[in-house]
């Protein structure tokens, strides 16, 4: 079981009462606490709890609807994320009480500041390098507005600028990475046919794409629900059309695709890992048709290319700056 779970059943008198638990994990916590229902933004896990406790998660970027006399927030990585999350939960919570786990390497007593806002903050428990925190809402805020809370940025490419919007919580949010910069440069010569943005963040590379072919279908994917927000809201804002998937892994892409272009994501939480780029690069062949192409941008550090030549073919770099190189290789 997740460690900030644990602390949470260390304490599972307080929690006796219809129970709210935002950005859950997926162990057996909603078995154990049998009158509690979830609130997930990552569809990999939101896939687990469904699959284990049929109807009581929630997948959105918004609270799910319920009265709740309390709710958990499991801290996100993301402080601005962590904000307005914070204030959601507490919108619905009049004279009810408020609580915050996290762990002490994701800064969790930096976090727990927020809370004097909705009240006084108590430290309820410090366990497994977890620390869980609770507030009584005395003044319950207004429900905060997720779209006020976007940036938006030009992007000049050469067919045109593109504006990209980002919430709270999605990859570079407010600006372009170096990776995706590089990336964009170099997206000529595709194969014809369906193409996806894989791991799409804010719709980045997937809006590009369908800027520049606009008579092949376009698929974005992400496992965050925040990013499929950000990526819808990109789209409409240049006045594209692409198919929006929430997925968790390569597994979730389409079969028969001309082509895979990705800036893989590797980060999550406070921990990195690299199990979902590595497995595009395994699985990628299974979702290609036969001479589709697979292109992606990594930092130049990782061994990417032996994996790629092992499971797909040959591997070609076809640019590297700052720090990224772009790969690509073509179905056998």
């Amino acid at each position: 079981m997740d460690p900030r779970s644990e602390v949470l059943l260390r304490q599972a008198e307080l929690f006796n009462d219809d129970l709210l638990l935002a950005g859950l994990p997926a162990d057996d916590l909603l078995g154990a606490l049998p009158q509690a229902h979830g609130w997930s933004w990552h569809a990999g896990e939101q896939a687990m709890l469904e699959a284990r406790f049929p109807g009581r998660s929630h997948f959105d970027t918004q609270r799910p609807a319920g009265d709740y006399s309390a709710a958990v927030l499991f801290l996100p990585k993301s402080r601005e994320l962590g904000e307005y999350l914070l204030q959601s939960l507490a919108a619905g919570l009049q004279g009810g009480e408020l609580y915050l786990v996290g762990e002490k390497r994701g800064g969790i007593e930096r976090a727990a500041k927020q809370l004097n806002i909705y009240g006084k903050p108590r430290k309820l428990d410090s366990a497994r390098h977890c620390q869980l925190w609770a507030v009584h809402v005395e003044q319950a805020p207004a429900q905060p507005d997720l779209q006020a809370l976007a940036q938006c940025y030009e992007l000049p490419l050469s067919d045109g600028n593109l504006e990209i919007v980002t919430l709270p919580g999605v990859f570079a949010h407010g600006r372009l990475d170096r990776g995706s910069a590089l990336l964009l440069e170099h997206l000529q010569d595709l194969p014809s046919g369906h193409l996806l943005d894989f791991g799409c963040g804010a719709g980045v590379i997937g809006a590009a794409l369908k800027r520049r072919y606009p008579d092949s279908h376009v698929s974005l994917l992400d496992v965050d629900a925040f990013a499929l927000e950000s990526s819808r809201q990109t789209l409409i804002r240049n006045g594209l059309e692409a198919e929006l998937i929430a997925g968790i892994g390569i597994e979730s892409a389409p079969q028969k695709l001309s082509a895979i272009v990705s800036n893989p994501p590797f980060h999550q939480g406070v921990h990195t890992h690299y199990q979902a780029s590595e497995d595009l690069l395994l699985r990628a062949t299974q979702h290609l048709q036969p001479g589709g192409e697979l292109r992606i941008v990594a930092n130049s550090f990782l061994r990417y290319p032996p994996l790629i030549e092992q499971h797909l073919g040959p591997c070609r770099t076809l640019a590297e700056a700052d720090g990224f190189r772009i790969y690509s290789a073509y179905r056998r």
